[in-house]
């Protein structure tokens, strides 16, 4: 906990149509309060006069709703207050899905007829702020009275659960800021892999397992070319999707620093294959600045083109917001790691999961599917595989696993 003392508070104010950015420090959580005004994190209203405590590490942001609000932090990472435009688009996303959602005196004479509710799927590249919508989308909805299912089938991530699974729970009231999604009635398959590229008819089967529910909204994966587009398009068909939302680059700025010299002749030369610049050189410094245009148009232009003619599809182009961090590598790697771990002892570790030891005779381990298969080029013309992709196949079990 962080020292109570006055000198360690530090006070912020948040004007109209701006969002305060915070990255708490990995090494002690952050508590934090509104004094005044209305604000709310990821779409859950914070109630003012109340301290809240995040855990290390967290990332999130604070956005205005009424009038301008105050702020007092604790052990701060980094902050940023930025004027952001995406974030009123997005509300204006769930205003048009809410007046699409019937009336309550219609709801009886809909459910006759297996009305199912909007359902909702984000899509969009890596990094581009899918989880964040998602999860907005759904505390906007909550508080409106409805209870959306939260389907998440970001493998690499694991909203819900674990990275590793995909998973669907239903969401009764806004979403907690700092538990996160409630796991008291998750359904939950496990795919084992971070990547669906291991597996691929496997993660279908799965997806199927997950679109029985009734109004929702879908997480997917920042996988969108080749094999992800063709599970983008599986998983609309799958779940009879109605809005897709495409989450797309902001355009930005790169910058590239060149720096030339003459040397005794006068010849224009680059510093970097010079061996020696000798004296009477003249040393040129140029800064050359390039307008970067991401290909966001792409995957929404091809989703239109595709999804026209099933009716009743609305594909919808969203910004992707600047606060949204890229994330390398290894970050990912360690926040897997993190989420795991967060999922058995806790955000607070205050939690004791029970452990056993057994022996390797004592398991049987299958495999679904999966290995390599004969491609369709080698087959007769109008032939199909025979064998089965989801086939069972016994692993041998040993130390060396």
């Amino acid at each position: 906990m962080a020292s109570s003392s006055s000198s360690a508070i530090r006070l912020v104010k948040l004007d109209k149509e701006c969002e305060l950015r915070v990255e708490v420090s990995e090494s002690a959580p952050l508590r934090l309060r509104v004094l005044n005004g209305t604000a709310e994190i990821f779409g859950t209203e914070i109630p003012p006069e109340i301290w809240l405590s995040f855990p290390p590490r967290l990332k999130f942001a604070w956005f205005l709703l009424g009038m301008e609000p105050q702020f007092k932090w604790m052990v701060l990472r980094k902050l940023i207050i930025l004027l952001i435009r995406p974030m009123i688009s997005y509300v204006n996303v769930h205003a048009v899905l809410e007046a699409i959602v019937p009336k309550p005196l219609h709801m009886v004479i809909l459910k006759l007829i297996s009305w199912k509710g909007p359902r909702v799927i984000v899509v969009g590249p890596v990094d581009s702020g899918k989880s964040t919508l998602s999860r907005m989308l759904l505390s906007w909805s909550a508080k409106q009275g409805w209870k959306p299912t939260f389907v998440d089938l970001d493998i690499g991530q694991g909203s819900i659960t674990i990275p590793g699974c995909i998973a669907a729970t239903p969401i009764e009231m806004p979403i907690d800021p700092v538990e996160g999604i409630p796991l008291e009635m998750p359904l939950t398959h496990f795919f084992g892999h971070t990547s669906p590229s291991v597996n691929v008819e496997l993660y279908k089967v799965l997806v199927k397992e997950l679109a029985q529910a009734a109004g929702m909204v879908i997480n997917t994966m920042g996988w969108i070319e080749g094999v992800g587009y063709e599970l983008i398009l599986h998983a609309i068909d799958t779940f009879n999707a109605n809005v897709v939302l495409v989450l797309g680059q902001v355009n930005g700025f790169s910058f590239k620093v060149y720096c030339l010299f003459t040397n005794q002749k006068g010849d224009l030369m680059e510093a970097i294959v010079a061996r020696g610049m000798g004296t009477g050189s003249k040393v040129y410094i140029f800064l050359v600045v390039t307008l970067v245009l991401y290909p966001k148009e792409k995957l929404c232009s091809i989703l239109r083109d595709v999804l026209k003619k099933k009716p009743n599809m609305d594909v919808v182009k969203l910004q992707k917001s600047g606060g949204v961090v890229s994330r390398g590598a290894k970050y990912r790697q360690r926040a897997r790691g993190y989420r795991i771990r967060e999922y058995f002892y806790g955000l607070a570790n205050d939690l004791a999961p029970y452990s056993n030891i057994s022996n390797f005779s004592d398991f049987v381990v299958y495999s679904i599917g999966g290995g390599p298969q004969a491609p369709r080029s080698a087959l007769p013309i109008g032939a199909e595989p025979a064998a089965d992709p989801l086939r069972l196949a016994r692993m041998n079990v040993s130390r060396d696993c």
